[in-house]
């Protein structure tokens, strides 16, 4: 989609090391991350998405591994990785707490958390619209997308450090771009 490569890009560059991507889907992030990073580990729950997440790390620019797992229980030790991505997934897991909490366990200290989210609106009468279209249609349409979190409040909850953030639209929605770091 027009955009979205621009803020891939934007939320991955610079990584570094061993990555996870929690919630990979079915790769669209995995041409967009830099020279620097040595492995991507990508979690999919769902078999179809990562299936295709499979074909599109054959053609990754960097060493990309598929793995069966879901946020909120991620299948590495703790402190095992420099960095976690999580591109439009905070949306539909099912609990952002657990996610987050998992997302700190596999961090080593200091790592990074970067995130490219939809999130709620700050104008009023589109932040209605968003929660009672969530509410009513929305979720069972987008596989259980809820467009009407505040995730950057929950990233922050979660104990990370925000270093950036920033809301970009997208396609009429808000979304969150930034970097957050795990505490020492």
């Amino acid at each position: 989609m027009r955009g979205q490569a621009e803020n891939r890009d934007r939320v991955l560059a610079g990584l570094e090391g061993r990555v996870v991507e929690v919630g990979a889907g079915n790769g669209l992030n995995f041409a967009h991350y830099p020279a620097g990073v040595t492995e991507v580990v990508a979690v999919e729950p769902e078999p179809f998405l990562r299936e295709r997440a499979a074909e599109r790390a054959a053609a990754a620019p960097v060493p990309v591994r598929v793995v069966d797992g879901t946020a909120e229980a991620l299948p590495l030790p703790d402190g095992s990785v420099d960095a976690v991505v999580v591109s439009l997934v905070l949306c539909s897991v099912a609990d952002q707490a657990v996610a987050l909490a998992e997302a700190r366990r596999v961090l080593r200290p200091r790592g990074e958390l970067r995130f490219y989210e939809h999130v709620i609106s700050h104008r009023p009468a589109k932040a209605a619209f968003q929660r009672a279209f969530t509410a009513t249609v929305w979720k069972r349409l987008a596989a259980g997308c809820h467009m009407d979190r505040d995730t950057g409040a929950a990233i922050a909850a979660a104990g990370f450090v925000v270093e950036s953030s920033e809301r970009v639209p997208y396609q009429g929605l808000a979304h969150l771009l930034g970097v957050a770091r795990a505490p020492d």
